[in-house]
This record gives C-alpha cells, structure tokens and sequence, in this order.
C-alpha cells in the first residue's frame, strides 16, 4: 500500500554544534537512507517544510523518485531561505531555490501566516504539515504515516523534530525513523 508521509528532521549542524546531530559530513549517508526509505515504502506524496538538511534531501529525493511534494513554510521563501537554509554549512540555496521552483509549479508550496515569532511559526508549520498529510491520505483513500530524519536524541527545550513525532503519535499516526549518524 502506498502512503502519505509527513516528514520532518534535522537540519545541518552549525560549524561548532555539539552534541552533532546532523553534521555536513553525513549529508551523502542520510541521503541514500532516504532513497532507501523511500524505495521500501512506496509513497504518493510527501509533506514537509524547506530547511537546510532532511527536508531539503527528503524533498529532492522524493522528486528523484516521481513523488508528489508539498511544502508548508512559515513565512515567504526569501525570508526562509535566509533563516533556515543558508544559515548553515554547505550550499543548500541552489537546491533550495530549484525545488521551490519546481514545487511552485505545481502549486504545492504553502506559506503559513499568523504565527508572529520564530518557534511559534514552526511549531504552527508541523502542525499544518500533519493535517495536510491528514487530509491528502483521506482524499487519496491512503493511509498517513510520519518520518523522522534525526539522531533520536531530544534537546533539553525545544526540540520541534521531537514534537512533531509526539503530535503525529497523538493522532494516532505511525512514525518512522531515519537516523542522521552512524
């Protein structure tokens, strides 16, 4: 049966992060556990959001493999790209740029309105990236599932990789991992 994920992770390490979580250097791992991920559990859409790291790779990944993809961003792409994609090591706004692009084309980019600071905003993002996977498994006569793309470490406060799993648990969805380090 094919499925209708929601996907969320981590996004590349600053320069100096510790403990890492997702490190530059594991870019090619997590991308061929994706595409594996991916051949193993055939999907007809995935929602997720842009940012530097597992959603750019499960994104690029899932267009590599004739997937439908809806993004959700919080606020217009010029803002996002400079606050969660180019803000970290590695050269995600080439990628970034072209799969928003390619997206848009289909309509399926979704800018989140409301929310007024930062976290608000993303917490609001994996709230509506879950009910769009919701709703697109129901229209399809699917079955919705989530991944996570991290190290399965929560941080201390915070940690929005580690509520998303928790709220797509509490709607009853299954969750599924893919781990960014060894």
């Amino acid at each position: 049966m094919q499925m209708v994920f929601a996907a969320a992770g981590r996004r590349i390490d600053p320069s100096d992060s510790n403990p890492a979580r997702f490190p530059l250097s594991k870019v090619a791992l997590v991308t061929e556990r994706i595409r594996g991920f991916f051949q193993a559990h055939p999907a007809t859409i995935i929602v997720t959001s842009a940012a530097c790291g597992a959603d750019l790779i499960v994104l690029d990944e899932a267009g590599r493999l004739g997937i439908r993809r809806r993004v959700i961003l919080p606020f217009d792409r010029d803002r996002f790209r400079a606050t969660s994609v180019s803000d970290r090591p590695g050269d995600w706004g080439p990628l970034y740029d072209r799969l928003i692009n390619e997206i848009s084309l289909r309509n399926d980019v979704i800018i989140s309105t409301g929310a007024t600071d930062e976290l608000a905003a993303y917490a609001a993002v994996n709230h509506l990236i879950l009910e769009q996977a919701e709703s697109l498994a129901r229209e399809s006569g699917e079955c919705a599932a989530a991944v996570l793309i991290w190290e399965g470490r929560p941080r201390k406060t915070g940690d929005l990789t580690q509520a998303f799993g928790e709220r797509a648990r509490e709607r009853g969805m299954k969750v599924l991992g893919i781990s960014t380090l060894d």
